[in-house]
Order: structure tokens, then sequence, then C-alpha cells
């Protein structure tokens, strides 16, 4: 796989395939960057991002994470002290899972964001943009909530941080694409350059597959989880035998083997007894899902095997929670 390759694996979208293929003819010294609210501990939305971060430091590529603090101040998710106190937990649980600590960079939102260029920049930013522009970028993040002048601050933060964090490709799921396309629209107006992005997947809700997987609502699964809860939440995943099923609905089992086993794993064993024809083995996610379709795997086997590697990615990161906890 060659270094453009390893940058776009299970991404969703680049922009721009152009600006982001210079990138891959260089990535030593390159910077990449994705923000989070400490919002509490990390789930599948969280760790699908990570796996993106791996890649690109497989690819020599170094990684900020901006715990944004101010951010999740401004959203409302309580005091700086507490937030602060789960944005330390977030970073434990991050180099739990697998990202390199060498080449990762945790910075706090409030370490820069208050600071006098930042403000001004950032005023700059309010006078160039409309509410209505503000307000489309944060639509998809802030959901259903009655929209506050934060909320149309925020997306004006995100844009300047690509900036400031002194970043070369930004990262997020779909639902940052719009804040994302600002950046790139504004901060040429600040003589900023811009830059490239890369989305990842939103999964589907993994009980119905219907719209997003969601750690509000519905089940998701998370490093708070006992290798017993996670198991009894993959065994009640919607699993149809296709990959493709009717309407708008995905299938999350496969959609988690792709974006969260396969980028971790070299291989997929599904275990079967013997009387059910024994073992499967799989060196790739499209052999698993083409042989789920076929009928020669069950989406109960499918599932047991996916509990497996789920666990086996989320242990050290639960059990640094338990630390941290004095569990």
């Amino acid at each position: 796989m060659d270094t453009y390759e390893l940058l776009t694996r299970n991404a969703a979208e680049v922009v721009t395939e152009e600006e982001l293929r210079t990138l891959a003819d260089d990535p030593e010294g390159k910077r990449a960057y994705v923000g989070y609210e400490p919002s509490g501990v990390l789930h599948l939305g969280h760790l699908l991002t990570a796996n993106k971060l791996i890649d690109l430091q497989d690819a020599g590529l170094d990684v900020v994470v901006l715990l944004a603090d101010v951010h999740a101040y401004l959203n409302g998710k309580g005091s700086f002290e507490e937030i602060r106190a789960t944005a330390e937990q977030m970073k434990a649980q991050f180099l739990a899972y697998g990202l390199d600590e060498d080449s990762t960079e945790f910075v706090l939102g409030s370490d820069y964001q208050l600071d006098d260029d930042y403000e001004l920049d950032l005023h700059e930013l309010e006078l160039a943009t409309s509410l209505n522009r503000a307000q489309r970028a944060m639509a998809e993040i802030q959901g259903g909530e009655t929209a506050k002048v934060s909320h149309v601050v925020y997306p004006l933060m995100q844009a300047l941080d690509i900036e400031y964090l002194d970043v070369d490709v930004a990262v997020g799921g779909l639902d940052q694409r719009k804040v994302h396309m600002l950046a790139r629209e504004e901060l040429p107006s600040l003589g900023y350059e811009k830059r490239p992005a890369i989305h990842t997947p939103i999964v589907g809700d993994l009980e119905t597959g219907e719209g997003k997987m969601s750690s509000s609502e519905g089940i998701t699964i998370s490093m708070e989880d006992s290798t017993e809860a996670l198991r009894e939440k993959v065994n009640s995943a919607f699993c149809p035998p296709t990959r493709d099923p009717e309407g708008d609905l995905v299938n999350p089992v496969l959609e988690l083997f792709q974006y969260h086993v396969f980028p971790r794993f070299e291989e997929v064993v599904v275990e079967r007894p013997d009387e059910y024809g024994g073992d499967l083995q799989y060196d790739d996610y499209e052999a698993l899902a083409a042989d789920l379709e076929g009928g020669e795997l069950h989406p109960a086997d499918a599932k047991g095997a996916l509990a497996d590697y789920l666990d086996e990615l989320i242990a050290p990161g639960r059990e640094r929670l338990r630390e941290i906890r004095g569990e």
C-alpha cells in the first residue's frame, strides 16, 4: 500500500485529492490534526478517526490531538476544571488504544485560544462570516439543540484551530465537512493557507442500521464496556446477510469490520466448530463481506468474531480507565 492509499484508506471523502497527493509525496514532518470535545469515555466514533490517525502516523506524519476544552465549555459540557479532568482521561485512553506517543501531541484549546492574536483573528472571522453560514457549518454537530451565540462562534474557532495548530491536513468525520469547508473558504481572507481534509465515514446505528451510531441515543460501544457488555451489544446488532440492505439501511456489523477491525489486524479468524465447517480466515474485508452475502459466513458467527476483535482493541483503554478510577 503506497502512502496515498494509506492516507485515504477507508476515507469517505478527501478534499482535495490533488492537495493530498502532494502531501503524500513528502509526508515526513507533516502534521495532521483532529479535535475532540473532552466529553467522556472514548467510544467507537472517536476510535474510527483514531484508526485514521494511526494510518497517518504509519505514513510518517505527526499527529496533533486537540482536546477542545474551550469548545466543550461553549457547548455546555461543564466547568473548565471538570472538562480538563476528562481531557486527561481521554489522552490516556487514546495512547492505550494505539496512538504513538512519540509522534502524538495533545493540546488543550485553552493553551492558545484565549491569546490576543487568536481572539483578534476570531473577531475578523466574525466580521467576515454571515450568521447563516456559521449556523450551516455547525448544524450537523449541534443536532436539534436550540441555536445559541456560542454555537455560531464554535465553527469559526474550529477554522482558526487549523492555522494556530500549524497543521498540514485536518481529519474528522463527515459531520465535520461543513466546518472544514468554512475553513477553506475563510482562512485565506486572513492571509492563511487553506489545508486539505480527510473525512471518515459515519457508522450506522448498531441496533437498527439506520442513521448513525450515537453515544447519546441508541446503542454504542465504548471503552467503559466490559467484555460481557460488549458481546451482548454486538449480538443484538442488526446484521442482515448482505452488505447492502434495502432502503437507507446499512449493515453496521460489516461497517465495524471494515473501519475498525481490518485496519488494525492483518488477519481475521472466525472460529466455528468443525461440524459447521471449521474456522474461516480472512486477509481483507471484501472476502469476509462476500462470504456473508454468499451464505458461507453466518451473521451469528460474524458477530462472535467481531465482539472478540473489538474487545481486544478496547481492552487496553478499559484497563487504563480502571487504573485512573482506582477500580
